[in-house]
């Protein structure tokens, strides 16, 4: 017997009336069809919720990684790296050049190796760039280069959130997409959170003990080993989960891809873009705030606004759910220029809690986007496979696999945000002193993203109808 035929549980037969659902050796399973109502409640909603849960588990690592550089650039003077304003928002954006680069391949690891298999070498890959930090920033005299191209090493974990949405989109039907989504997402954006609050606490704790900042990759090692440990005894691989060339230039070809792409630079971007930068940001806008003692700790205020964001996206795959996920992006962009431009408004008054309580909302509102228009692509890819059928939202096969490779790319595009945000930033501060003009950049782009999200997904006469 296998190692996997060890591992695989032995599940008894499915209840009267269900679909069987064969399981082969290496945890594959074939006949799967979330649009079978009998089969996903006899069977199939557990087999699915226990997927999601390890998905989660390890695309949360996948952000903790992505983030660790944008947490610990802040220490970096202190102990003794001297590097420009512009050096030090490039450690912070490559990460996301990187990952947003990498999740257009990630995209296709799924199909070709098996949802299970991929988080596996997705979540061990997290490796290299947690130790290659740890390395780096135990040497001041580590030149920016090598630093540079560590930090890219981290966009490794970002690839991970295409794969592992294009993998969960798979197991769910159409009717339950947005909040499966929305806590798949949810769970790994909460790593950006997290790793906010643990690095500097941790970086603070190993001072005592002269261990510091390489702490910030260490810490991680331990629970990405656990994560992958999980993914390799309880996920599955679904053979229904394939996707071909076909199918993925169809994807490509539809317009409406390159629409949905351009609004999840709006909220995805705005997300990844806004949490990398917000440590620097508080430091450089409120020096006092930039860290805060609590019990002889520093921490940083900034963890709140991933914190919120994440906890917001599965709210706004909920409400898509209920009320349409075009309606619930427009509001979510209708408040975030509002918001963009109260804060450029009111920076001058120098009022650190209301900056802070602004940018919570923004964060907010940027979440609740990102669960919203994740859930829109599924229905659009199926209603545009039903040859128009506005009412029709159940998934054929070949919709799923269109629509799963459509998931992956958009998450691509969007996560470019991530790169633009702090170099938009990083050129209005070094061309005026200020963040100002990027602020309302950034309304205008909101704007115009409302714009286009009503033209093509609320007006009556859209070829989609609301979505």
């Amino acid at each position: 017997m296998s190692i996997d035929e060890a591992a695989s549980p032995t599940l008894a037969p499915p209840p009267s009336g269900v679909t069987a659902l064969t399981h082969r050796p290496g945890r594959w399973i074939d006949g799967w069809d979330a649009e079978d109502t009998a089969q996903w409640n006899g069977v199939g909603r557990s087999i699915a919720r226990r997927n999601l849960q390890w998905s989660i588990a390890c695309e949360f690592l996948g952000f903790v990684v992505w983030q660790l550089w944008s947490i610990v650039v802040v220490y970096l003077p202190a102990a003794g790296f001297t590097f420009t304003t512009s050096q030090i928002f490039w450690l912070i954006s490559m990460p996301s050049l990187v990952g947003a680069t990498l999740r257009i391949p990630y995209t296709f690891m799924v199909p070709r190796f098996g949802g299970r298999n991929w988080t596996i070498i997705s979540a061990l890959l997290l490796l290299i760039p947690a130790v290659g930090l740890a390395l780096c920033v135990s040497n001041p005299e580590t030149p920016f280069g090598v630093m540079l191209a560590v930090a890219a090493l981290a966009g490794l974990g970002g690839g991970n959130f295409a794969s592992s949405m294009a993998n969960i989109t798979f197991f769910y039907p159409a009717r339950e997409k947005g909040w499966a989504l929305g806590l798949n997402a949810a769970g790994g954006n909460l790593g950006a959170a997290v790793a906010q609050f643990v690095v500097p606490v941790v970086i603070g704790l190993g001072a005592a003990f002269s261990l510091g900042i390489p702490l910030a990759g260490w810490v991680w090692v331990p629970l990405i080993l656990v994560a992958a440990f999980g993914a390799w005894k309880y996920m599955d691989n679904l053979s229904s989960a394939r996707s071909d060339l076909a199918g993925s230039l169809a994807a490509v070809r539809e317009p409406h891809l390159w629409i949905m792409a351009l609004l999840y630079i709006g909220t995805f971007g705005s997300f990844i873009g806004f949490a990398g930068v917000f440590p620097k940001l508080i430091a450089d806008s409120f020096p006092a705030f930039r860290t805060i003692d609590m019990m002889g700790i520093s921490l940083t205020l900034a963890f709140l606004g991933p914190l919120v964001g994440s906890l917001a996206r599965p709210f706004g795959g909920r409400l898509a759910d209920r009320f349409g996920g075009a309606i619930i992006t427009v509001c979510a962009f209708a408040v975030m220029a509002a918001i963009a431009l109260t804060v450029v408004w009111t920076l001058p008054l120098g009022n650190f809690w209301l900056f802070l309580g602004l940018f919570l909302v923004l964060f907010t509102a940027a979440g609740a986007g990102n669960g919203a228009t994740y859930r829109m692509i599924p229905i659009i890819f199926a209603r545009r496979g039903a040859a128009g059928q506005a009412g029709e939202v159940r998934e054929s096969v070949s919709t799923a696999r269109k629509s799963a490779a459509a998931l992956g790319l958009i998450s691509a595009v969007g996560a470019y945000g991530g790169f633009l945000i702090p170099q938009v930033l990083n050129a209005s501060n070094s061309a005026t002193g200020s963040y100002d003009n990027a602020f309302y950049g950034f309304v205008a782009g909101y704007v115009l993203m409302l714009a286009v999200t009503w033209f093509f997904y609320l007006r009556r006469s859209s070829t989609v109808g609301k979505v």
